[in-house]
């Protein structure tokens, strides 16, 4: 029987068009997805869009559109950059599909409820529209939303509460001892303070008339509106068949990753164990906690109007290359500032003149020296030797969430092969054996970049075949 491997990131907000902020996390889980499916495991990764929140609705109305047809079009626009990106997800999830969705999310509803951690009261809090939640005082920086750099709004509003507070021993004991992973470990002592600080109980629902009628009603009572990060949550559930399909649903619950941004651990490491412990769910097996995408350092979104259209990039310099920035520049735990300039530094030294360039010397050769060899074996043992070493420390970096290092590993071995190139010159010695050592160092490369860089992959192995050379990066 296969290893399961269910993968989730967070589903986006479609207020706006998703941009270069929203691909990392993605591209991570994409990463892994395909890393799983070379070990054969069964695999189900998900990603999706969040679309019953106030903000998509006032954003419809800015635009003088419904918001259903708002919606549909930020998500499509969504689920096409992320093929444009190749991301190999096995569903995309809305949150406004009522066959699929909105099951799961009444029936977690109800079972909270019978568990007695729903009732309804009257709330005055400090509400950040960004965040489409309540903060505490202590959340503010100067007054402000430290995400959104807005002052948030003094709401009054009767709504339904969940008794978050009920669980906070439960919740301290299971990420003290690692029953929820997360990674890294500084996020892990960040919310176990948080949890340590006192949990106060939190609103899940809102006035249908504030919402303007948009989203899912609370069961039994079509006054209010379920809160949409209780509806958002539950996408990790409902996706796989919670409410419709209890095989399927047992099949890959529970998730054994979900990859989000640092600004929403909160919801994934507090409300949602919590909201699964109420319903007596299991809980999810690791959450990894990526940095940000920032602008001159600061966080790119689109309330704060610096994002950056990926699509621009790809369409000048293929999606691989983007997808190599990404997971190469930045430690896979922290912020990233992107610039273009480092872009194209890093673009012309890996791509271009890094593996482009060795792929074209050794095809090059092969093609003069008319090299045949269908199935070679590696007969220098220094190569054969550095391709072992190279497919241990990458395996583990890998397993730890190390993107970075993984490419940092394979591109070691490019290096190694280039040096060998150059000490060996096969174009002065005719030795097919030193070209034959290569074709198969290279076969092994492409392997190796595969869940990375998925196109340059599969160019490489094709001109393996064919042993026709052709530029993978033309410099910038």
């Amino acid at each position: 029987m296969k290893r399961k491997f269910y993968v989730t990131t967070a589903i986006d907000y479609v207020n706006d068009r998703v941009h270069l902020g929203h691909s990392l996390e993605k591209i991570q889980a994409d990463v892994l997805a395909r890393y799983h499916r070379i070990l054969d495991d069964d695999v189900f990764f998900l990603t999706g869009t969040d679309e019953n929140a106030q903000k998509n609705v006032l954003a419809a109305e800015k635009e003088g559109i419904s918001p259903k047809e708002f919606v549909d079009q930020n998500a499509n626009f969504a689920k096409t950059l992320w093929k444009k990106f190749n991301i190999s997800f096995n569903y995309f999830v809305r949150t406004t599909n009522k066959r699929i969705h909105w099951p799961g999310v009444k029936k977690l509803w109800l079972k909270c409820k019978e568990s007695g951690d729903i009732y309804k009261k009257n709330y005055t809090g400090f509400y950040c529209l960004g965040c489409e939640a309540f903060l505490r005082e202590t959340d503010l920086k100067n007054g402000l939303c430290p995400y959104h750099l807005k002052k948030p709004e003094i709401i009054s509003e009767e709504n339904y509460f969940f008794r978050l507070s009920r669980y906070q021993k439960d919740l301290e004991k299971i990420i003290e001892k690692d029953e929820i992973e997360i990674f890294p470990r500084e996020r892990k002592n960040e919310i176990l303070n948080f949890v340590k600080s006192g949990l106060e109980d939190f609103s899940i629902s809102r006035p249908r008339e504030r919402m303007r009628g948009w989203g899912i009603p609370v069961p039994n009572d079509k006054s209010q509106i379920i809160y949409v990060w209780f509806d958002a949550l539950t996408n990790y559930i409902s996706a796989i068949g919670y409410g419709r399909d209890e095989k399927l649903f047992k099949k890959y619950w529970p998730a054994d990753l979900h990859i989000i941004g640092k600004d929403i651990l909160k919801f994934h490491a507090v409300y949602w164990p919590a909201m699964l412990l109420s319903a007596k769910l299991e809980l999810p097996r690791k959450i990894l906690v990526h940095g940000f995408i920032t602008v001159a350092g600061q966080k790119m979104s689109k309330s704060l109007g610096n994002v950056i259209n990926p699509l621009e990039i790809i369409e000048k310099y293929g999606t691989d290359s983007l997808r190599y920035f990404l997971l190469r520049e930045s430690p896979p735990f922290e912020d990233l500032d992107f610039t273009l300039e480092k872009f194209k530094k890093r673009y012309n030294s890996d791509l271009a003149t890094g593996i482009g360039n060795l792929v074209l010397r050794v095809i090059g050769l092969a093609n003069k020296l008319k090299f045949s060899n269908s199935k070679p074996k590696i007969k220098d043992q220094k190569l054969k030797s550095e391709i072992a070493k190279t497919k241990r420390a990458w395996k583990k970096s890998l397993e730890e969430f190390r993107f970075n290092e993984s490419l940092a590993i394979v591109w070691s071995l490019i290096s190694f092969c280039d040096k060998f190139l150059q000490e060996k010159k096969p174009w002065e010695t005719k030795e097919k054996k030193v070209v034959s050592d290569l074709i198969t160092a290279l076969a092994e490369i492409a392997k190796l970049i595969e869940p990375f860089l998925p196109e340059t992959s599969e160019k490489i192995l094709k001109q393996i075949k064919n042993k026709k050379p052709i530029v993978l990066f033309p410099k910038a």
